[in-house]
């Protein structure tokens, strides 16, 4: 009943069936009216579906693959250096240089190979003396001879020079084939671009007696920071100009560090020649290897291990 107006349920004309006015009655228009409608009161929508569900089950156990034992997880895709001998790890992962580790590499390395080192020693030694002998042998001679010899021995110092630019070269080859992993033959020392070696050996040793007439420290400061340039162009192939300056952007870079091993290898060197001139057989290939060691190190370079 109405308070007034129009009640459907008293329309005398209305078929008591048709609910289509009766706001509860399922309309299938209207979701979730109870009509019939897809899940969730929706219709479904047109086209050809598989019924819901139907999955696979997981497989058994879960299905994970589970890690490996000992947290043995494979290292992360990229190219990264292994450590070094010892570990030298600075907190952002740059390798360090210590004076006691490069020492002691120098001597693992040479105590495990030293026959050629001091046969090559040997074989220098004896080539050097010969040239001085050959160039210098004449003196006592007649006075008339007097020039001649001056020319000849200043020819046997030039010589002596040029020849001991490839033996140091020869000395960094075999040094830096240690590094590498490699035991050093005899042919090994003579590895070296003779050229490059010889003017880089040059320039050095000019810009060292310059240095040297002005109040000795400049010339010891040039010595210093042209250290490695042997190295540069042995193990690097540049060429002498490039070299000079490759070493010296390396040694100062760590010159403090680099400093206090120069003066370490000097005091291992002057107890080798105390004693009688032998202790420089074991002393000078200690302090080559040591002294590439620190230069790899240094730049970044590969380093094998000491007991290889």
């Amino acid at each position: 009943m109405t308070t007034g107006g129009y009640d459907p349920d008293k329309d005398p004309s209305r078929d008591p069936g048709d609910r289509s006015g009766d706001p509860n009655s399922p309309n299938p228009n209207v979701p979730g009216s109870g009509g019939s409608s897809g899940p969730g009161g929706y219709p479904p929508p047109p086209g050809s579906y598989p019924p819901p569900g139907g999955y696979p089950p997981p497989p058994p156990g879960g299905g994970y693959t589970p890690p490996p034992p000992g947290g043995g997880y494979p290292p992360p895709p990229g190219n990264f250096p292994p450590p070094p001998p010892g570990g030298s790890y600075e907190p952002g992962g740059v390798r360090t240089l210590s004076v006691g580790e490069a020492i002691s590499y120098g001597w693992s390395k040479f105590s495990k190979n030293p026959g050629v080192w001091i046969a090559f020693m040997i074989i220098a030694f004896l080539v050097q003396g010969l040239i001085q002998w050959i160039f210098n042998g004449f003196r006592g001679q007649p006075s008339e001879f007097g020039d001649w010899l001056t020319i000849s021995a200043a020819i046997g110092s030039i010589i002596s020079a040029l020849v001991g630019h490839i033996i140091q070269a020869g000395y960094v080859r075999a040094a830096l084939s240690e590094i590498d992993g490699q035991k050093p033959a005899l042919g090994t020392f003579l590895q070296v671009p003779f050229g490059t070696v010889i003017i880089a050996g040059i320039l050095v040793t000019l810009g060292t007696s310059i240095g040297l007439v002005l109040c000795i420290l400049p010339g010891l400061f040039v010595a210093f920071v042209t250290w490695w340039t042997m190295q540069f162009v042995v193990d690097r192939n540049q060429d002498a100009v490039t070299a000079i300056k490759s070493s010296y952007r390396a040694i100062t870079s760590n010159a403090g560090q680099l400093l206090l091993l120069v003066l370490a290898l000097l005091g291992i060197n002057i107890v080798g020649a105390l004693l009688c001139g032998l202790g420089l057989l074991v002393s000078i290939p200690v302090s080559i290897i040591a002294a590439t060691y620190a230069y790899r190190i240094t730049t970044g370079g590969q380093v094998s291990p000491a007991n290889m």
